[in-house]
C-alpha cells in the first residue's frame, strides 16, 4: 500500500483522543499526517483536554497532553495533500474563525477528496458552508448548527460521498474504519502463532 498525505487541523483544547488516536493510527497503517494549528509552527505544541461524563448534564474538561505539530499550517498547501481530518473537542470554535482552515476546508470539498470529522470538528465545516446536502453526524449538542448548515441529521457515524462523521471518541473504530477504506486502505492481518512450550 502507497501511504496518502493527511492534512489534520487541531488547536489548543480539542480532544485528547480524538487527535492522538486518528494521527498514530494513520501513521500506524503507513499514511502520512501532518498536524498543523493556526498561528504556530513545527515543533511547537497545543494543549489537548479531555472531555468526560461524571453524572452532569453535560461535559466536563480535564487538561490533557501536549500534541506536537509537525507542520507549519501557513507553510502548507492544502493541494497537495489526499485527506482531511479534522478532530472535535473545544478547538473548532476558535480554529473557524482563522480564514486558512477555512480555506483549506473548502479546498478538500471542492476536490471531493476524503474528510474524516468527529465530534465539534464539523463546527469547522458548517462555518466553511461545505455541508448542504451531506447526510452526516456530530456531537449531538452541535446538531441544530450542522442542521443550520444545510446537511441531514443521523444518530450514528456515516459516510456520504467524500465525508465520514462520528458523534465522539467512542466512535473511533467505526469511524476510522469507514475513513480507511474511503482511503483505499488495504490491511492484511497475518496469522499469529503461539509459541510452543518446551
Amino acid at each position: 500500500m502507497s501511504g496518502k498525505r493527511i492534512l489534520m487541523i487541531v488547536g489548543d483544547f480539542g480532544e485528547d483522543y480524538e487527535m492522538m488516536v486518528p494521527f498514530q493510527a494513520l501513521e500506524m497503517v503507513g499514511h502520512d499526517v501532518d498536524t498543523v494549528c493556526p498561528d504556530k509552527e513545527a515543533g511547537e505544541t497545543v494543549k489537548t483536554a479531555i472531555h468526560d461524563f461524571r453524572g452532569d448534564q453535560t461535559y466536563m474538561e480535564a487538561r490533557g497532553h501536549n500534541f506536537e505539530l509537525n507542520a507549519t499550517m501557513s507553510e502548507v498547501d492544502p493541494a497537495e495533500y489526499d485527506a482531511l481530518v479534522v478532530p472535535g473537542g473545544r478547538a473548532p470554535e476558535y480554529l473557524r474563525t482563522h480564514d486558512e482552515v477555512i480555506d483549506a476546508v473548502q479546498h478538500f470539498f471542492e476536490a471531493e477528496k476524503p474528510v474524516a470529522s468527529l465530534c465539534h470538528g464539523p463546527q469547522i465545516l458548517a462555518a466553511a458552508d461545505v455541508l448542504d446536502g451531506y447526510e452526516m453526524t456530530a456531537y449531538p449538542a452541535v446538531q441544530a448548527e450542522v442542521e443550520a448548515a444545510g446537511c441531514s441529521w443521523v444518530d450514528e457515524v456515516t459516510r456520504d460521498r467524500n465525508l465520514v462523521t462520528g458523534q465522539a471518541w467512542p466512535d473511533h473504530q467505526e469511524w476510522l474504519a469507514e475513513f480507511l477504506d474511503l482511503l483505499g486502505t488495504e490491511i492484511e492481518h497475518g496469522e499469529t502463532v503461539a509459541a510452543a512450550d518446551d
